[in-house]
């Protein structure tokens, strides 16, 4: 099997490691507004997940909706870490804050794997889902300021001004 599809392969794994973070996550949230974050997040982890799935050619894997409804893998750093926390007892700062970490080491490593591949069509998806990740990462550090009280980068302007 040739690196790109170890590659694509792999990144399926760490899109539905993702997902299943934010579902267990959001479980374990009280503010509405955390819970809906974490829920949005997971369903577009599953469509990361999907992109790569499509573009893997191997056929060791099951269908799409078999993989990504096997049970979570406690192995994946996303996963274990999260269990840490969550045993450090885990709320919404603590969460936000780890998955702040999360998607940024992944969006490193989705332009890497974009820089590295050959194929246009495979690097625009790893190119995509980098940025999407980075998108994530915004989405969270909102959220995170909004929990914090910190002042929202849309009312920045009306806070510098006054």
């Amino acid at each position: 099997m040739s690196d790109v599809q170890n590659a694509l392969k792999r990144s399926v794994q760490t899109e539905k490691n993702a997902m299943n973070y934010y579902q267990i996550a959001a479980k374990h949230m009280k503010d509405a507004g955390a819970i809906k974050t974490f829920e949005l997040l997971a369903r577009e982890e599953r469509e990361h997940a999907k992109h790569f799935f499509d573009s893997y050619e191997g056929c060791d894997m099951p269908s799409f909706e078999e993989f990504i409804n096997t049970p979570p893998d406690s192995e994946s750093d996303w996963l274990s870490d999260l269990e840490k926390a969550i045993v450090g007892g885990l709320d919404e700062r603590k969460a936000m804050e780890l998955a702040l970490e999360k998607e940024q080491n992944l969006e490193v490593s989705l332009r890497e794997m974009a820089a590295k591949v050959k194929d246009p069509k495979v690097a625009a998806i790893f190119e995509a889902n980098a940025k999407s990740t980075h998108n994530h990462y915004v989405i969270i550090e909102s959220e995170y300021a909004r929990l914090m009280g910190m002042v929202h980068e849309t009312d920045i302007d009306t806070f510098v001004r006054e």
